[in-house]
C-alpha cells in the first residue's frame, strides 16, 4: 500500500469508495466526484488530503484533514483540525487507516493545529473504535453522533470544548 496526496483526478475513485460505504452501511451521503473535489482535494481551508492506493494503483481510502473555519457546522473550535475518514470496505482491518492517518498527524503538527476534531455517528462503532485506537479521545457526545478530539503533538487530554 502506498499513501500519497490526493490530486483531482482522484475524485471518481474517491466517490466510488463512498459508494461502497453506503451500500455497506446503508447511510445516505452524497457521492459525487464534483463534491470529493470541493469538500476534500480543493478544499477552502484544506491542510492535507491523502489517498491510499494497494499494489494495484487502486484507491482503497482517503482521509481530508482541513483547519476548522469560524462557525462551522461541527462546533469545532478555530486553531483544530478537523479529520474525515473513508476506507473501501474491500480493505477494512489492512492497516489503511492507520497508514493515512500518521500522514495527516505530519501535517498537523506542520500546520500547527492544536487538536484535531472526528465527528462520528453514534451508531458507527467501526469508527468510533478507529479512532479511539488512534489516540483521539470523545469530548463532546449526544445521541446522534460523537465528537473525538486528538492531541496534536502529545499531551495531556482533557474532556473540554477547547
Amino acid at each position: 500500500m502506498k499513501v500519497r496526496q490526493a490530486v483531482t483526478g482522484d475524485a471518481e475513485a474517491m466517490s466510488e469508495v463512498l459508494r461502497e460505504i453506503v451500500v455497506q452501511t446503508g447511510r445516505q451521503r452524497s457521492t459525487e466526484p464534483a463534491l470529493m473535489i470541493s469538500n476534500y482535494i480543493d478544499h477552502p481551508e484544506r491542510v492535507r488530503c491523502s489517498v491510499a492506493v494497494d499494489e494495484n494503483n487502486n484507491l482503497i481510502g482517503f482521509q481530508s484533514l482541513v483547519r476548522s473555519w469560524p462557525d462551522n457546522s461541527y462546533g469545532v473550535p478555530l486553531g483544530w483540525g478537523i479529520v474525515g475518514t473513508h476506507i473501501s470496505p474491500r480493505a477494512h482491518r489492512r492497516g489503511v487507516g492507520k497508514a493515512l492517518f500518521a500522514v495527516t498527524k505530519v501535517a498537523a503538527e506542520a500546520a500547527g493545529l492544536l487538536k484535531i476534531d472526528a465527528y462520528i455517528g453514534a451508531d458507527n462503532p467501526g469508527a468510533l473504535s478507529y479512532y479511539e485506537a488512534m489516540g483521539f479521545r470523545t469530548y463532546r457526545e449526544n445521541e446522534d453522533v460523537v465528537q473525538k478530539a486528538y492531541m496534536v503533538g502529545g499531551g495531556e487530554f482533557q474532556r473540554t470544548g477547547s
